[in-house]
């Protein structure tokens, strides 16, 4: 499976399905940043034709109690109910795509590819196909019930008691700014800081101007800077669990497989007695939650 295409390709995937040629294409817009959680009136004004909105506070996350950080993985049967109401099926290709440099869309890909699915991310989301001059459409897309079965993935994810472990022995990628890391900068969490042994790799790190993610050479060299190459152990995480799978998409592209740790620093920093680093060095100043 490939996991980026661009505006031709998309359309060039769509055409072949209307021919009879190759798979459906569901096409998923999933408008979310963190300071605008819902993207849906910005969906209704203009998406890309065909395309069913996709509510990332909702459906690619559950509400939990903090302990669980902001945005906990939803349960996979619930996940299905999702996937079945944006009308997908079992073969089809799905393709998400935000305004935000693929951030949101690649949870959504993180999310369905470990759960068996062919999906791909637009890059450089809509506003790349704009660039091209093709159009959007407004309104709301409510398509027929899909039926796709969602697999269980695994080994592509760590759990807050692995996560210690494997800042020892592995590389463990911390994705949020400088600042956050540090612990200079407030955060929406109760500490600032890091976790000891976390090396710093901002996620935009990994994009270009455009919005579109760098070619795989670039990106091998992004992340040679952080210490990883062909055979590194890497896992990634950030505030919540969003960005995260964004570095994952591209250490994909630069084809260094990586775990996430999904409950990401906003679930570290609500477990009282765990360590905290704080500075610019992996292992800081040492204090606790």
């Amino acid at each position: 499976m490939t996991n980026l295409v661009s505006p031709a390709q998309l359309i060039h995937l769509q055409r072949r399905a209307e021919h009879g040629e190759g798979p459906a294409v569901r096409v998923l817009d999933v408008r979310w940043r963190l300071d605008r959680p819902e993207g849906r009136p910005e969906y209704v004004r203009a998406h890309l034709p065909g395309a069913v909105y996709v509510d990332l506070e909702h459906e690619l996350a559950c509400r939990s109690e903090p302990e669980r950080g902001r945005h906990p993985l939803p349960a996979l049967d619930d996940l299905q109910v999702a996937a079945r109401g944006w009308g997908l099926h079992d073969e089809d290709i799905a393709v998400a795509y935000d305004d935000n440099r693929g951030v949101a869309a690649a949870r959504l890909w993180w999310l369905l590819r470990r759960a068996g699915v062919d999906v791909r991310v637009l890059d450089g989301g809509i506003r790349a196909w704009v660039a091209e001059g093709l159009p959007l459409e407004g309104g709301d897309v409510l398509p027929e019930a899909g039926d796709v079965v969602l697999a269980a993935g695994e080994g592509d994810r760590l759990e807050i008691g692995e996560v210690a472990d494997f800042a020892r022995d592995g590389i463990l990628l911390d994705v949020r700014t400088p600042e956050q890391y540090s612990g200079a900068q407030a955060s929406l969490d109760p500490v600032g800081g890091h976790i000891p042994g976390a090396v710093n790799l901002p996620a935009m790190a990994t994009v270009g101007g455009d919005g579109r993610l760098l070619p795989p050479a670039a990106l091998q060299r992004v992340f040679a800077g952080a210490g990883i190459r062909d055979g590194s152990r890497v896992a990634v995480y950030c505030g919540s669990g969003v960005a995260a799978m964004h570095t994952a998409l591209a250490l994909e592209q630069a084809g260094i497989r990586a775990a996430v740790y999904p409950g990401s620093w906003s679930e570290w920093s609500n477990h009282r007695g765990l360590p905290v680093a704080v500075g610019i060095l992996p292992y800081g100043r040492l204090t606790a939650v």
